[in-house]
């Protein structure tokens, strides 16, 4: 039951049909009886300045969960970020403060590692193949170097933006053997889609799936379609596959803290 006492809760993107947060959210307000909602807000980049500004005069809003393609936009809007936030230039969570200054933070990497140890997949001493360079690719970059990968490749088709990352990165695990390479998947442990690429079945993908192996893990962060285009061609090939949806269903809780969802 909404009422004028329930805290409001939002999640922005473009598109946003594809999002499952707001499922995986009101279930977990629900199940643990937190009187807030979440619901979905269609932006585009040439409106993102007016609706965060929106937000901030919004005196019943807790904060917004934040997905592609607004991550790193949303970060340099914010008026101070996590210590996450800020070594990947990026934010996947906003909490509105009641002043109305936004504070955000970024949980998209360790939302995806715990998935992966959730599902018995450790990537310690593995080598990675990392496809794209946004704000989510940077906060995964960053918690496979924490996560001990022997490896990681980034690529990307923006070279600069793959860079950047891994300038980020290479401050705080120097020792790391980080490279920017091909999307070419041969000789890797785990290949990671963290590109948009999958989100539509007429999108090409994002690596030539005739060279994967029975030997490689290939994960997505895509949620829906939860069996992308890639996936679907990992199978074929005989890999083992990891679904977007677990670093979601993972990381909802530190999210739903952070921005205020609590009893």
């Amino acid at each position: 039951m909404i009422t004028g006492h329930t805290k409001i809760f939002a999640i922005i993107a473009d598109p946003i049909t594809q999002v499952r947060t707001p499922e995986v959210f009101n279930a977990y307000c629900a199940g643990r009886g937190i009187d807030g909602v979440l619901v979905p807000v269609h932006v585009g980049a040439e409106g993102l300045d007016a609706v965060i500004a929106g937000f901030r005069q919004m005196k019943n809003l807790g904060g917004f969960i934040v997905t592609v393609p607004h991550k790193t936009a949303v970060a340099s809007l914010c008026d101070e970020l996590g210590a996450a936030g800020e070594l990947v230039g990026a934010v996947n969570a906003v909490r509105r403060e009641n002043d109305g200054r936004l504070v955000g933070n970024m949980f998209d990497g360790v939302g995806f590692i715990a998935g992966l140890k959730s599902q018995g997949y450790d990537p310690a001493g593995k080598k990675a193949l990392l496809l794209g360079a946004g704000g989510a690719a940077g906060a995964i970059a960053l918690a496979l170097a924490e996560a001990n990968v022997a490896a990681l490749t980034i690529a990307n088709r923006t070279p600069d933006k793959a860079h950047n990352i891994k300038e980020r990165v290479l401050v705080h695990y120097p020792d790391l053997p980080l490279n920017l390479g091909p999307p070419d998947p041969q000789g890797f442990d785990l290949v990671i889609n963290a590109t948009s690429l999958g989100m539509k079945d007429s999108d090409p993908l994002p690596i030539d799936a005739r060279l994967l192996t029975p030997v490689m893990m290939v994960a997505e962060i895509i949620m829906k379609p939860e069996t992308t285009t890639l996936l679907a061609a990992a199978q074929k090939q005989g890999c083992s596959v990891h679904y977007g949806r677990h670093m979601l269903d993972e990381q909802i809780r530190l999210m739903a803290d952070f921005v205020g969802a609590r009893i």
